[in-house]
């Protein structure tokens, strides 16, 4: 049986005092693919924020790599983080410094030590994403794609369980997105559980997967024609 990496059981997320999202019911087991859809403040971002305790779980059961989100301790949350790898959609790469030193910047911040090692797991990780050349150049030398690939490559660092990517493609034009996607698709073939948060609906109808939709305050599963 294939272990599930997300558990949600009745579980409402709130933003200060209010509700965004209510009564979710959700399982995601290990090597899946699930979309998240829906318009603009609909409640996706703060449900992949939830997933990695930026927001508080105040009700409601839910655990995410086996760790339990509600209560969870302030001091564990950095260890639930290395468990999973989250792309963000503005790429969050440091500009003052090249590809490596900030995959090197990483590594260290979660407590790697051996030199040796680093370099060869930023090795492998560019060459997942097909960037094992461009270990040397800045953020601002890459193109969109590429730091976006670069952004993916540190989310692999630590062999994350489950990769949440928030919007990945949302600052990229479509071909390049389709880029992207397949660096993705790849990593999930490898057996990695991917959570996406989209609102690109052409990569969904090219790469079709387990959809989930935000709409007026809950999240269920469509079929992909109704969508």
């Amino acid at each position: 049986m294939l272990e599930t990496i997300v558990n949600l059981q009745d579980v409402a997320v709130f933003q200060g005092e209010n509700l965004i999202l209510n009564q979710i019911n959700l399982e995601v087991k290990k090597g899946e693919f699930v979309y998240v859809i829906g318009k603009t403040g609909s409640g996706k971002s703060s449900f992949m924020k939830t997933l990695y305790a930026d927001i508080p779980l105040r009700q409601g059961k839910g655990s995410v790599v086996d760790y339990a989100l509600n209560g969870l301790p302030e001091q564990d949350i950095p260890f639930l983080r290395r468990k999973l790898g989250i792309v963000f959609q503005d790429f969050k790469l440091l500009p003052d410094r090249n590809i490596n030193n900030n995959l090197k910047f990483v590594l260290k911040a979660t407590g790697w030590t051996d030199i040796g090692k680093m370099e060869s797991k930023i090795e492998d990780v560019l060459e997942k994403v097909g960037m094992k050349t461009k270990g040397f150049k800045f953020p601002h030398e890459l193109s969109g794609g590429e730091q976006q690939r670069v952004a993916i490559a540190r989310s692999l660092l630590n062999d994350p369980e489950l990769i949440l990517a928030d919007e990945p493609t949302g600052n990229l034009d479509p071909q390049t997105s389709v880029e992207v996607m397949k660096v993705l698709q790849e990593i999930n073939a490898s057996g990695r559980t991917i959570i996406m948060a989209t609102h690109d609906y052409a990569l969904i109808l090219k790469y079709p997967h387990k959809t989930l939709k935000c709409d007026g305050s809950k999240i269920f599963e469509v079929i992909q024609k109704a969508m």
